[in-house]
């Protein structure tokens, strides 16, 4: 956190929380929400100031009930979650990297939404991978320790959707390691690990 954030914090402590004005997407892109956007439930518009985004991305992070904020001045700007609090992109140095430019480091699990979301882990964080991507990471997906194809992936998809007992090893290569992956709802993740997509006062 930035020190002006902390001498801010300790001169106003008591200033109210923010909804809804701010917003992660799918791809790590911060979006500003005004009342329109809010009205209208759009995405609201993308943040692009260099100096902006460096501000916000310093200053993330979550309170106790898992609902993750961005720390501007005294006033914490609850955030809505598109998906995750991070997000993933392929990097040829550390394997991923999140939205905030720090290594996610080494994945420990993995798991795949119905609609094909790449979640990863690494410790305490939670990434989904960005979509753009996904085409990138499906030659590191293995079922039965043999590369997946398109139509192999959608039917184990479709398996675990209908009979998740019978689906079979399906894996993501991380250099010499094969991590297993496991299926997973999308309306579930949330409270499987403990966040809020859209925190109310």
């Amino acid at each position: 956190m930035d020190d002006i954030v902390k001498q801010a914090m300790a001169k106003w402590p008591n200033v109210p929380h923010c909804y809804g004005w701010l917003a992660l997407d799918a791809r790590g892109n911060w979006r500003m929400r005004d009342e329109r956007a809010q009205h209208f439930k759009e995405a609201g518009d993308k943040l692009t100031n260099p100096a902006l985004v460096g501000f916000i991305t310093r200053n993330y992070q979550s309170d106790e009930q898992g609902r993750w904020y961005f720390q501007n001045g005294p006033q914490r700007v609850y955030l809505n979650l598109e998906t995750t609090p991070f997000i993933a992109r392929t990097d040829p140095v550390h394997g991923f990297v999140l939205h905030t430019g720090a290594p996610l480091g080494e994945v420990d699990a993995a798991w795949l939404t119905e609609a094909g979301e790449l979640l990863l882990r690494s410790g305490d964080v939670l990434a989904q991978l960005d979509d753009r991507d996904f085409a990138q990471v499906l030659p590191q997906l293995e079922l039965n320790g043999r590369p997946v194809g398109d139509n192999a992936l959608l039917a184990w998809l479709d398996a675990a959707a209908s009979d998740p007992a019978s689906l079979s090893p399906l894996t993501l290569r991380v250099g010499e390691r094969a991590v297993p992956l496991a299926a997973i709802a999308r309306d579930s993740v949330p409270q499987a690990f403990h966040f809020e997509r859209q925190p109310q006062p």
